[in-house]
């Protein structure tokens, strides 16, 4: 039995799912036959001429180094499937070495070439590119007495019987998300409080230096930054270009995938993560849509546009499901600024938004007097945190780049602090109500986000155990705050900045060198670089210690002023520039840790390459973390020390996980040079060149 779906066919009897947008209903009107113009097919011979000879040979089927594209094995392989299908694998595969890169326009022709040269007559309509219409268009059935592959009457041998996880799946659930499984990783922090820790003690400080590769999965390239999800021995990886795929945990098999076809004019761009609940995941898309798939199968549940990319909207920090809800926060330039949506996990029917820029008439309106069109920033560019006893799910809204309108008060009336930018925002998440907000530092000028994971977590406080939500500024800044009210307690600094020269012990208002404001026509040299001394990348916490191990980049950047008329990377007419800092010895990745019971530095750890990972800490008393120089490492969580370490093929550009499955416990990372975090300080170690031929992959570790 077979189903064609939008772009991809399922084929139940080979035990691979391939199932690519969504499901076409069974009382969907019989595709037509595919129509092209022979206009079309003139322009695609001149494309197939360029791009595809080379391989499948200047008469389609003369190449020596692909199967042919027209006769009885094109016909056979292509009969009766979706034309959509056709569409999508070529634009996905082809060509080999720039998948994607020539424009749907320039697929459609080629395309329309394939069918004149396979005989299928010309139309007066041109072969459309939209997923729609394509999917109503079927490849003609294969005429009698056509053959090719195997002969019909051939039986095959039967296949080796092989273990499918789907068939073992069981639906997510809240206790899980709150409590997940030693073996699941069931939120891109593993827990929805961000803690980023696994329980699994299998591999240790005595045994890490025998890890291997235990598979590996090459995955489409470009820039990586999502984190996979693993539940029930099923490994859920997004790629970029808007692909999700289900592999089997322990071999690396695939089991379905899903292709979201983008409208023409927006581009792919990377996410930070997936979302995992009931029976579905949870894909953000490039077009700031946010799709809901079955789990088993891969077919669309449900397709909400959250917002529309053509006003300047993306949805890349990704989706946190709290309570029955799934909240997803909108990033980008977008006039009026950006919100956090909450939508209902079962019908993605949107509940209410909260909208991350104060808005006039607002108690919390600091925006200096500007109208809401002139306002923008505060985009959600990193997934929320939750903590289920309270119900509170904890969001930090980034800064703005347009910087300038705020940067002196216009009068003593108004108040140009700009929240809610670099604030924590305490949501309801059944209501969107807002419960409270603290704002770790007003009128940003530097874009020093805040954006970055709330760790939900427990510390003494006076000496009685209380809930804490504790995050990081781009200056390598921390404040703890109470989870039930956002009252301050303390901060930490590592010491990487110099824009902050005081902190207020009891409120956290942070005083600020006057003198480091960029808009006043003079060169700022200001620690860190805008790239972050603490990024995206997340730390991860060991509760036992007390322990929060974070990746930190040193640098330092200077804030250039612009030419008459040029606006500069801020509004307040600056350009960056990266440098180190003044007291560099040229070792600029740090992986530090810091005792946040004691509020001390337990450790440092110092290199010269950047770091472009989180950080993985395991019961086992390993630390796991990667570096622009493409190693990924084991380090001794007591002290740093390294343990082990191997070359990757591409750059890490995210968080490593642990799992679980059948009691032995994997290590995984995906690889995919391109993100901000790798780009930024190429600059600072010119000597490391890595393949300019990129090779995003997915690789997973086990002990012998």
């Amino acid at each position: 039995m077979m189903a064609i779906r939008s772009g991809c066919l399922v084929l139940a009897a080979s035990g691979v799912l391939w199932v690519c947008g969504s499901a076409l209903a069974a009382d969907t009107p019989v595709p037509t036959s595919p129509g092209y113009t022979r206009e079309q097919a003139a322009l695609g011979q001149q494309v197939y001429a360029a791009n595809c000879a080379a391989c499948h040979g200047e008469n389609l089927d003369d190449g020596r180094f692909a199967l042919p594209l027209r006769g009885t094995p094109f016909i056979r392989q292509w009969a009766s499937r979706s034309v959509d299908e056709l569409f999508d694998y070529t634009r996905t595969k082809m060509p080999p070495t720039a998948p994607g890169s020539l424009g749907d326009a320039r697929y459609a022709q080629a395309l329309a070439y394939l069918l004149q040269q396979n005989r299928l007559p010309a139309g007066d309509r041109e072969l459309p590119t939209d997923s729609a219409t394509l999917q109503s268009m079927r490849m003609p059935n294969v005429p009698p007495g056509v053959s090719g592959g195997v002969p019909a009457n051939v039986p095959l041998p039967a296949a080796p019987p092989r273990h499918n996880p789907l068939t073992a799946f069981t639906p997510v659930t809240d206790a899980m998300l709150a409590r997940p499984a030693a073996g699941d990783w069931l939120n891109w922090r593993r827990t929805a409080d961000a803690q980023g820790f696994s329980p699994l003690k299998g591999i240790t400080r005595s045994n890490v230096p025998t890890l291997r590769v235990a598979w590996s999965w090459s995955l489409p390239n470009g820039p990586h930054e999502a984190t996979p999800l693993v539940h029930d021995g099923v490994l859920f990886v997004y790629s970029f270009g808007d692909r999700l795929q289900a592999l089997d945990a322990v071999t690396g098999d695939l089991l379905w995938q899903y292709n979201h076809r983008l409208p023409p004019g927006v581009a792919p761009s990377w996410k930070h993560n997936i979302a995992l609940y009931g029976d579905r995941i949870y894909v953000p898309t490039s077009d700031a849509h946010l799709v809901a798939l079955d789990v088993k199968t891969g077919r669309v549940a449900w397709d909400h546009a959250v917002a529309d990319p053509g006003q300047g909207y993306n949805t890349t920090g990704g989706p946190l499901v709290a309570h029955g809800k799934v909240l997803i926060g909108t990033n980008g330039r977008a006039k009026g600024g950006n919100f956090i949506a909450g939508l209902d996990a079962a019908t993605g029917e949107e509940a209410w938004r909260f909208y991350t820029i104060a808005r006039p008439g607002d108690p919390n309106d600091s925006w200096n007097g500007l109208p809401v069109e002139q306002r923008s920033g505060g985009s959600v560019w990193i997934a929320g945190s939750y903590d289920a006893a309270s119900n509170t799910a904890f969001f930090g809204p980034a800064p703005t780049y347009d910087t300038g309108p705020l940067r002196d008060r216009a009068s003593p009336a108004v108040r140009n602090d700009a929240l809610y930018t670099n604030a924590t925002v305490a949501l309801d998440p059944d209501t969107g109500r807002l419960k409270w907000h603290y704002q770790h530092l007003a009128n940003d000028q530097w874009d020093f986000d805040w954006a970055f994971e709330r760790h939900v977590i427990t510390l003494p406080v006076n000496g009685r155990p209380t809930q804490v939500v504790v995050t990081g500024g781009k200056e390598a800044i921390f404040d703890a705050l109470t989870a039930d009210t956002g009252r301050y307690l303390f901060s930490m600094d590592l010491g990487l900045q110099n824009v902050v020269t005081a902190i207020d012990p009891k409120t956290g208002a942070k005083t600020i060198d006057e003198r480091l404001v960029p808009g006043d026509g003079q060169t700022k040299q200001v620690c860190p670089h805008a790239g972050a001394a603490k990024g995206w990348l997340p730390s991860s916490y060991e509760a036992a210690t007390g322990l929060l191990f974070v990746p930190l980049v040193e640098s330092c950047m200077d804030l250039i002023p612009v030419g008459p008329g040029e606006r500069g990377f801020l509004s307040t007419g600056v350009s960056v520039a990266i440098r180190p800092r003044p007291d560099s010895d040229g070792r600029y990745g740090r992986l530090e840790a810091l005792n946040l019971k004691t509020r001390k530095v337990a450790w440092t750890r110092r290199q010269r390459a950047p770091t472009t990972t989180g950080v993985l800490a395991t019961a086992g008393g390993v630390l796991f973390a990667g570096s622009l120089d493409r190693v990924f490492a084991a380090y001794d969580s007591k002290d740093g020390r390294t343990l082990w370490q191997t070359r990757l093929n591409d750059v890490p550009n995210t968080a490593p996980i642990s799992y679980a499955v059948n009691g032995k416990q994997y290590i995984a990372i995906t690889v995919g040079n391109g993100g901000p975090q790798a780009a930024t300080f190429t600059h600072l170690v010119p000597e490391i060149l890595n393949p300019p031929e990129p090779g995003a992959a997915l690789w997973v570790f086990e002990l012998p």
